[in-house]
């Protein structure tokens, strides 16, 4: 008999019944662009899901390089997730403190290193709150677990010479998740020394579009309907990028929704392309 598929997402109400399961392993991955000086670990200090353990996003990352929040390798992803309790049976339930924001970049994480029993909470915390579900405060010491990630699934990301090499076979779509102005060229980048505008034949859509008002994900034929209005063609190979591969994420749990797994995200983003003065880009 064939086990049964992990859904990449649940909701709040199946994560009160299973709350207390043994193997139910939850994480909170809330992480704010650095503008906004949003102080994520004190929030989550002051209330979280019960059992929960914070992720950091930064920390869980390439040190060695500039590009923020670089995919990690496979040692040190196995040494920060065993430090969280996390064992390889367990199945994950990734969630931040936005609704559905950079919940969606750890649970490309763990897929992307082996780990597919993984989800994520629809609508996240602040749904969770709004119906008056249990919380609790301070910190949990785990257990650490000796956890052995997978090989990383080098189909699951792109390079910077393998998005410039996509886009001129035209192999495949390039689908920027930020907002349509800084997309245009018409609002700042977030970042020092990154230019405005876009990837060349690169198309636009902002990852909230994927969300209803509640910060959960729309139905599915919604999310259908929105990626071919975009002129997404369904068919084709899906590179998803953002600023720094975190809303991306969300572009990718939408298509994989769809039943669409040859996706890959594009790990340095517009932190990378738009740093770079011999990339071209488009305004």
């Amino acid at each position: 008999m064939n086990k049964p598929q992990i859904p990449a997402v649940i909701s709040t109400s199946w994560l009160h019944d299973h709350l207390f399961d043994p193997g139910i392993r939850i994480i909170d991955a809330s992480w704010s662009l650095p503008i906004t000086k949003r102080d994520n670990k004190g929030d989550f200090l002051k209330a979280h899901i019960p059992t929960a353990q914070y992720l950091d996003i930064d920390d869980i990352s390439d040190h060695e390089v500039s590009l923020p929040h670089m995919l990690p390798n496979k040692q040190h992803f196995e040494r920060c997730v065993g430090a969280l309790g996390v064992s390889n049976s367990d199945h994950i339930i990734s969630y931040d403190n936005t609704g559905l924001y950079s919940a969606a970049r750890v649970w490309w994480m763990f897929r992307i290193f082996a780990h597919t029993k993984v989800s994520v909470l629809d609508g996240g915390f602040p749904k969770w709150q709004r119906e008056k579900r249990p919380v609790e405060s301070g910190f949990r010491s785990p257990a650490t677990q000796d956890y052995q990630a997978g090989n990383q699934n080098t189909r699951m990301v792109r390079t910077i010479e393998e998005v410039r090499a996509a886009i001129e076979d035209n192999s495949e779509h390039i689908v920027d998740a930020r907002s349509k102005g800084r997309f245009e060229g018409t609002e700042p980048e977030v970042r020092p020394g990154v230019r405005s505008g876009h990837i060349p034949n690169s198309i636009n859509l902002p990852h909230e579009r994927l969300l209803a008002r509640d910060g959960t994900l729309l139905p599915v034929e919604k999310i259908r309907s929105i990626f071919l209005a975009a002129g997404v063609d369904l068919n084709k190979p899906v590179v998803t990028s953002c600023g720094s591969g975190i809303t991306a994420a969300v572009l990718t749990l939408g298509l994989y929704s769809l039943g669409i797994d040859n996706t890959s995200l594009y790990d340095g983003s517009w932190s990378e392309w738009g740093s770079l003065p011999d990339k071209n880009l488009e305004r």
